[in-house]
């Protein structure tokens, strides 16, 4: 795929679709910038913000018009917009894991359905969804937002049987520990059962050290623009701690890696 592509990434008001948004612009690619409110929104230098909401399907409609009335095509779809939950399984309520699921499950598979009819109509297109580490491999007290990437991961997958016959393949991109706000400022639970309150706190600081030690999002950018521009494969990890798990979880039997994720989440 050439770098004269026209891009959609969501969610680029920061983090990791911000960088990604940047890095095309880089790479000489027409983006679109998908932000729910363009007003407090900051400017991306070869940027075009939209507003999209992608819990809501109408705003994701108007998006995507917005985008081809522009554009009049869509190449590269980048699904980057999702949010995060800290607390145990069984203090989370359904609405909380029915809220995480909205976004990073849902919103990524309506932002699809929006884009894959201009994607067959063209007869070509790559998508790009932004997974984790966490959709092949667990973590304490993340068991939603572990769920929702496990559920990506399948949904991907089986997607690119699918639409590869009119042209179109799908990617993931599986990123570690990255220093984001997402991961900095991460939602809590409301609900909290005492029983659970030690364990948590020790993974709570635990996220939090190694979220401050962690790359910047600007690898993860890298890789994405790579899925998206470059030969297809179906997976794509950063180098450095998500490529590293990914061998891990391959090769190593499952008991030192469990032992190891519970030593990188201060566990005993």
């Amino acid at each position: 795929m050439s770098n004269s592509k026209v891009v959609v990434v969501t969610g680029v008001s920061s983090g990791i679709g911000r960088a990604a948004a940047s890095k095309f612009a880089q790479q000489g690619c027409r983006v679109f910038g998908t932000v729910r409110n363009k007003a407090s929104a900051q400017a991306i230098p070869g940027v075009v913000l939209v507003e999209m909401d992608i819990r809501d399907e109408a705003s994701i409609e108007r998006g995507i018009q917005t985008v081809i009335g522009h554009a009049k095509r869509i190449d590269v779809l980048v699904n980057s917009a999702g949010v995060t939950l800290l607390g145990a399984t069984e203090e989370t309520s359904i609405d909380e894991a029915r809220t995480l699921f909205d976004t990073n499950l849902f919103g990524l598979l309506r932002t699809i359905k929006a884009v894959l009819p201009y994607m067959r109509g063209q007869g070509s297109g790559r998508i790009v969804n932004v997974s984790s580490v966490l959709g092949f491999l667990p973590a304490p007290y993340m068991a939603l937002y572990s769920a929702s990437k496990h559920a990506v991961e399948g949904l991907s997958e089986t997607l690119d049987h699918e639409v590869r016959q009119f042209g179109i393949r799908v990617a993931l991109v599986e990123p570690s520990f990255t220093k984001t706000n997402l991961d900095l400022n991460a939602p809590q639970t409301v609900a909290r059962i005492p029983a659970y309150g030690k364990e948590l706190s020790i993974v709570s600081q635990a996220i939090q050290n190694n979220v401050q030690k962690a790359p910047l999002p600007d690898g993860v950018a890298k890789t994405i623009v790579d899925a998206a521009l470059g030969s297809w494969k179906m997976r794509h990890t950063p180098k450095g701690e998500a490529s590293l798990l990914a061998k891990l979880r391959r090769f190593m039997p499952a008991g030192p890696v469990e032992k190891g994720l519970r030593k990188t989440f201060g566990l005993a």
